[in-house]
């Protein structure tokens, strides 16, 4: 496998300046050692997204939802494979953000494994691709990557987040206080959450959704067009690693100080997908997407719902709620407000409306003036 690692790539008829261990070795803290000799040409092309602009029935939600869920082996879609790396990059950091211990983005490092194979067309271009996008987005978000892997396979990406030290246990409130005040003097991160993945049945709580990057909702590549064979030429371009580190810092200082209630992480199947995974305690939630469709100009509730944006669900106390919304316009962080937890009813049911607060409702109009 050193080939596609190593190998001089002519993509699409043009020569690339780096291979991908020399991307690779830029944000890598102990990059392997590269072999001698002259390295071998790899000339392959991207594979385009098919053409397509499909029809989704927006009554079919639910249906939707649970094919989605029933996937059990999505595979990574070619044409999308830098943009679906990235998303897998900002994934494993939000599913660190619910974790105890004390760290901010910036103390953490990634571990990066990719399985390939470059014996059809476009499968080489769609690694260079990956490598390149994931290369950009890290360095951009100023961590890096502890180590990194590459074994034959069908093409598949995944990476974990952690710390320079991973804790098993022990007293975090002791250990807090050895730190110096405002800065991380002992990262640390244990696999214990900090806030639970599932709604606590507190019909007053606040449920909120922070997506993490600006993009526009957008399915190609996604695991609802997986489930459902249909083709879409484009998906989310994320990348916005600025906008990105401000949402994190907001929100795991929320997690730490134990602001949130309940906390999951808006990635593959989209924001249904995560919806539905915190109801599975028993308590489900009415929901409005009022506000998001408002804020991206009408945007349809398919495509705000299984659309793969990096995000956060979060719930919070009602009494909490006046401080979280200073805290995330203090950030010039977007949220919307989606409802509330319905305890015994295990399910999620998307509602009209949901009021909001003077202050959001002219942010908003504010975004919506700027797209």
């Amino acid at each position: 496998m050193t080939d596609l690692l190593t190998s001089s790539y002519i993509i699409d008829g043009v020569h690339m300046a780096l291979s991908p261990a020399q991307m690779l070795r830029e944000c890598t803290q102990n990059p392997p050692l590269e072999p001698d000799g002259d390295p071998s040409t790899l000339a392959d092309e991207h594979l385009d997204p098919a053409p397509g602009s499909p029809v989704y029935d927006e009554d079919a939600i639910q249906e939707y939802a649970a094919r989605v869920e029933a996937l059990r082996k999505r595979p990574l879609p070619l044409p999308f494979a830098g943009s679906y790396t990235v998303g897998k990059v900002a994934q494993a950091l939000l599913d660190a953000v619910w974790m105890s211990g004390h760290f901010r983005l910036g103390d953490l490092t990634l571990k990066a494994d990719w399985k390939w194979s470059g014996k059809a067309i476009g499968q080489a271009a769609a690694f260079y691709s990956s490598v390149e996008e994931a290369c950009s987005y890290i360095d951009a978000l100023g961590i890096s990557i502890d180590r990194y892997s590459l074994v034959s396979g069908s093409p598949s990406v995944q990476f974990k987040a952690t710390t320079l030290l991973e804790e098993e246990d022990g007293d975090e409130e002791d250990s807090l206080l050895r730190d110096l005040p405002g800065r991380t003097s002992n990262p640390r991160i244990s696999r214990r959450r900090r806030s639970p993945g599932t709604f606590v049945p507190e019909p007053s709580d606040w449920i909120i959704y922070i997506p993490f990057d600006p993009c526009d909702f957008r399915l190609g590549g996604s695991a609802l067009s997986e489930a459902l064979g249909k083709t879409s030429s484009s998906a989310p371009e994320i990348g916005d690693a600025d906008y990105f580190m401000d949402c994190y810092e907001v929100v795991r200082e929320l997690v730490e100080d134990g602001i949130v209630k309940a906390g999951v992480t808006v990635g593959e199947g989209g924001l249904i997908t995560a919806l539905r995974a915190m109801t599975s305690a028993g308590t489900g939630a009415d929901v409005s997407l009022r506000d998001i469709s408002k804020a991206y100009g009408g945007e349809r509730p398919v495509r705000i719902l299984f659309s793969e944006v990096p995000g956060v669900i979060i719930q919070i106390a009602d009494i909490d709620y006046d401080y979280v919304d200073a805290e995330l316009i203090l950030q010039d962080v977007v949220y919307f407000p989606l409802g509330h937890p319905v305890p015994g009813r295990p399910s999620v049911e998307l509602t009209a409306q949901v009021e909001i607060p003077q202050i959001l409702e002219s942010l908003l109009n504010t975004l919506e003036g700027e797209d």
